[in-house]
């Protein structure tokens, strides 16, 4: 594998001490290996590179069983192989969708690598759509998240199905007390960035914000209106909540997305996508949203509700300040509320100026197209069309995710109307497709 030009292609100019060391420590031997690192400073990346080098590209087998606690970040780590071109397959495997599907769509692909939860993963093991003897790398990201009680009896029947595992990689931004004997963890390198290292670092700014009301969505409305087009996300600790307060924000004005459990991944994705592309800047989310997100530039971390621990705090912070950037964290704390012990950084109490604007509207808005890869279609294609069939300029698309059955893109919202009326009945490459605005 061509490192080099991946990281080209990924458009990183270079790997960090941890993603060096993490290398090092997965390449030199197949001994097991921990790696503690922050959130936000690269750990799918510093894996993935060492673990590929390892997998047989002829053999149309699955190596490597990635492990991962939600299928939002199952789906991220897979695009991001996918993205390397560097001639792995990969494909992610997660539930609520059917699993005769994706076994269908496995006899085609053929990936050397499988992201999934672990639920589904048993699943396909149990099925034999998955052939136990050929994965020999077992990768555990998000581990302490993975190993907690309520995966334990998934994790050790998933263990006890892969006989043939030489190398173990768990990868977490928090230390778990301690790794159940079921791993199979026997003498592991470990490589620890979490010693000494800031519970959130200094280019993450801790403010807090007083609301007058036990019911805090008022303060919250203000303090977007404050924030305008600065792409914040809203924590809440429940379903029921994120979608009253989503509600709320969108009766105000507001362009949202909301993401919790307990929604229709179609709906998951509409949401990340309109998030990540700009057309949203406001996103309202369980801790769901606080683990396997890559999306990059979030300016802001609201915490409408207090996060249940520092574990909680952690993640959801390094949502912002990826990498080198910088961001910005907000407590509203209701009359009775203080901050939690566990906040570590020093604060600074935010005023509200008392003279507002309007929530300010999204320069873009999202079409769900219903072609992919799949269909021999590329991002390039999909530009083309909207420009031909949708009459634009390509200044005023944005960003295209490209998936196997169907496409995400960014338009300007003043041209949503007109790009949805003309490419009614179109065809992309000589294929009829449906193009629909995401609300």
């Amino acid at each position: 594998m061509d490192i080099p030009k991946i990281l080209q292609k990924l458009n990183i100019s270079g790997l960090n001490d941890m993603q060096t060391a993490t290398g090092e420590a997965i390449t030199k031997s197949w001994q097991d290996v921990i790696v503690l690192s922050p959130t936000g400073s690269g750990k799918t990346l510093a894996y993935l590179l060492p673990t590929l080098t390892k997998i047989n590209t002829k053999q149309p087998k699955v190596q490597m069983a990635v492990v991962v606690p939600g299928r939002e970040l199952a789906l991220q780590s897979a695009n991001v192989v996918n993205n390397m071109g560097c001639g792995i397959r990969a494909m992610a495997l997660y539930g609520g969708r059917p699993a005769m599907d994706e076994h269908h769509n496995m006899k085609k692909m053929m990936p050397h690598v499988v992201f999934a939860t672990p639920g589904r993963l048993n699943d396909h093991l149990d099925k034999g759509n998955i052939c136990p003897d050929d994965i020999v790398m077992l990768v555990i990201d998000e581990f302490d998240k993975c190993l907690a009680m309520g995966f334990h009896d998934e994790m050790r029947k998933l263990t006890e199905n892969l006989p043939n595992v030489r190398q173990r990689v768990l990868l977490s931004a928090t230390d778990a007390d301690s790794i159940p004997h079921f791993v199979n963890i026997h003498h592991a390198i470990k490589v620890n960035f979490l010693v000494d290292v800031e519970q959130v670092p200094e280019r993450v700014k801790v403010f807090t914000v007083h609301s007058p009301e036990k019911d805090k969505l008022e303060t919250l409305a203000k303090l977007l209106c404050e924030l305008q087009n600065q792409s914040s996300i809203v924590f809440l600790n429940f379903r029921d909540s994120v979608e009253r307060t989503d509600l709320f924000l969108r009766r105000k004005g507001f362009v949202t997305s909301s993401l919790h459990g307990g929604m229709e991944q179609k709906l998951r994705e509409d949401a990340l996508f309109k998030f990540s592309n700009g057309s949203s800047y406001v996103l309202v989310a369980t801790d769901l949203a606080s683990r396997g997100l890559d999306i990059p530039d979030i300016d802001n971390i609201i915490h409408y509700h207090l996060p249940l621990g520092a574990d909680e705090y952690i993640h959801r912070v390094g949502r912002t300040a990826r990498w080198t950037a910088e961001g910005r964290t907000f407590f509203i704390l209701g009359p009775e509320e203080t901050l939690p012990e566990y906040v570590e950084a020093e604060t600074v109490e935010h005023q509200i100026p008392d003279q507002l604007s309007s929530p300010s509207h999204p320069r873009m808005a999202t079409v769900y197209i219903g072609k992919g890869k799949a269909d021999k279609i590329s991002k390039g294609d999909i530009a083309g069309f909207l420009c031909k069939k949708g009459g634009l300029q390509m200044s005023e698309i944005g960003r295209i995710d490209l998936k196997d059955r169907y496409a995400y893109a960014a338009v300007i919202f003043e041209k949503l109307s007109q790009v949805v009326s003309m490419t009614k009945g179109e065809k992309i490459k000589g294929i009829k497709t449906i193009v629909e605005p995401v609300r």
